[in-house]
């Protein structure tokens, strides 16, 4: 089955202008998720909009690149909440939603785990997991399961009583949120009597108060709870805001909830949203480097991009990177101190390993999963490096990522590469090569574990190694972190504006939660911020939220 247009026609989307100078309303640095939702929601609200982007492709960390016949995700690939609506439903559907665009999804509701315990299929819902429960855990575990999904699952009422869309950084929140979304607010916390009050403010504290706080013991339900945690903010559950993972379980543990994947894989996603920020004006150019933002009287009016050339900003500059590459951008001589020290003592999270295959899937068994995870050892930590793979396999779901009787398979281990071991290193030296071979088996080891006896090495006509080297390279990211390892309860993000007037941020350095919903809501917020209260305020009407 050939592949859909959408994976050629990005690379013809080149400079937009002829001159040496360019101008639009707003400059948007980067097409990341973010990015895209950010200059979208800005082309929707009639702002004149441009996204750069130094790739030849869009969507940053999610963005789908093909070899071969073969197409693989980059990144993301564990999605829910597309096909929902209205205040509990994932930002990044809210916004195709404003944006006027599908994003059709295949159903399912399992993966695959292996554990030191033992190796399982794992699938979601409120009950599902206590027969896996019965045979690896404790005799009470089931019982500490329920009592934690009764007692977080009502709060989920309450975390997602306040859609993303709602929310602007400045006074006009008041209008936008507040007013508008206080009273169903108030009654989910009034709905859970005399403890209301207290469990407004558990939503803001680490989620593992809410743990100790029910007297949970079992050993597999907080190394669970940990790895979960893990997934969804690069952080154990002492590190996670509580409303980040009442709105993961609400997602995976309430009845009637499924999981999803984009037809045509995440490239899908990007196209979807670059389609609907076309349609409403906004331009996307590709092979754009940004070099610089200018700032002029205090102000950021613009960029400089590496060919020389200017864009200027009539009314703000987006930037989309993280905070440390941002800061790069910037002047030295114009960004305070304060803000400066705050950048740089920001913890980062670690770097990925990464391995795309294209194989044979002659002799593997019809009922193989998308979704496989490998953790080696509970006693190293969900964090510690070489302990957890992520293995998915999207062709099984999408067949057309893969050529005919073929799949595509993307492993990584999730933010936990030491950047420490490959800093400096000659990507074309011996001393690199062998690093790769050597840092990539755990990886070989869980694809061979995972996919059974059927694979073999020799079976894949597509073998990248990826590595924290690629990763910077690729995806621009300052030491290829995954992101902020900020630690809730301790530290807080920096969140949209800067000490730059006419200078915001969105991405996954400035709102909690590194994934997919996290960073759609942070392009979204920006994109309500530069905007008026009522032009806000009819788009929530629009989309019914």
């Amino acid at each position: 089955m050939a592949l859909p247009n959408y994976y050629s026609h990005f690379p013809q989307r080149k400079s937009v202008w002829n001159g040496q100078e360019g101008s639009a309303d707003v400059v948007v640095i980067g097409s990341g998720i973010g990015g895209l939702c950010c200059g979208g929601l800005l082309a929707r609200y009639g702002e004149d909009v441009v996204v750069l982007e130094s790739h030849d492709l869009p969507g940053g960390a999610a963005h789908s690149f093909q070899i071969k016949g073969y197409k693989f995700d980059s990144g993301p690939s564990l999605f829910s909440g597309f096909n929902s609506r209205g205040p509990q439903a994932n930002p990044l559907a809210q916004v195709l939603d404003a944006l006027g665009e599908s994003l059709p999804c295949v159903n399912y509701d399992s993966w695959m785990v292996y554990l030191p315990e033992g190796e399982f299929l794992s699938r979601i819902g409120p009950t599902e997991f206590y027969k896996d429960l019965d045979k690896y855990a404790s005799k009470n575990a089931v019982h500490e399961w329920k009592k934690l999904l009764d007692a977080i699952l009502p709060l989920s009422a309450a975390a997602m009583a306040l859609p993303p869309l709602s929310i602007r950084s400045d006074m006009g929140l008041l209008s936008t949120a507040a007013a508008r979304y206080a009273p169903s607010l108030f009654k989910s916390f009034l709905q859970m009597g005399p403890q209301g009050a207290l469990a407004a403010t558990k939503l803001l504290r680490p989620f593992s108060e809410i743990i100790d706080s029910l007297e949970l013991k079992d050993p597999f339900i907080r190394n669970w709870v940990d790895l979960l945690a893990f997934l969804l903010a690069g952080v154990k559950s002492n590190g996670i805001l509580s409303a980040e993972m009442v709105y993961m379980f609400a997602e995976w543990y309430k009845p009637g909830c499924s999981l999803e994947y984009p037809v045509h894989g995440s490239g899908a996603l990007v196209d979807a949203l670059v389609r609907g920020m076309e349609k409403f004006g906004g331009r996307l150019s590709l092979g754009s480097h940004v070099e610089k933002i200018i700032v002029e009287n205090d102000r950021a009016t613009g960029v400089k991009l590496r060919n020389g050339q200017i864009i200027r900003a009539k009314k703000a500059v987006v930037s989309n990177a993280s905070m440390w590459d941002t800061l790069k951008l910037l002047p030295k001589e114009v960004v305070p101190k304060s803000y400066v020290d705050r950048v740089n003592s920001t913890l980062q999270c670690e770097s990925f390993m990464h391995l795309h295959l294209g194989f044979d899937a002659e002799g593997l068994r019809e009922d193989l999963g998308i979704h496989h995870i490998v953790v080696n050892d509970w006693d190293r930590g969900v964090d510690a490096d070489q302990n957890v793979v992520l293995i998915s396999v999207p062709s099984v779901l999408s067949p057309d990522l893969a050529p005919p009787g073929k799949h595509v398979l993307h492993a990584y281990t999730p933010g936990t590469e030491p950047f420490e071991l490959w800093e400096g290193l000659d990507r074309r030296s011996s001393e690199y090569k062998k690093l790769k071979a050597e840092r990539s088996e755990v990886m070989w080891r869980a694809v061979e574990r995972a996919l059974g006896p059927g694979f073999s090495r020799d079976k894949c006509d597509v073998q990248l190694v990826g590595t924290p080297l690629t990763h910077k390279r690729f995806l621009r990211r300052n030491r290829g972190t995954y992101g902020p390892a900020i630690q809730a309860g301790k530290d807080s993000f920096p969140g949209h504006p800067t000490p730059i007037s006419q200078l915001y941020c969105c991405g996954d350095s400035t709102f909690p939660g590194i994934g997919v919903p996290a960073v759609a809501a942070s392009g979204a917020i920006v994109a309500n911020s530069l905007v008026s209260v009522s032009q806000h305020s009819e788009l929530l009407d629009a989309i019914g939220i």
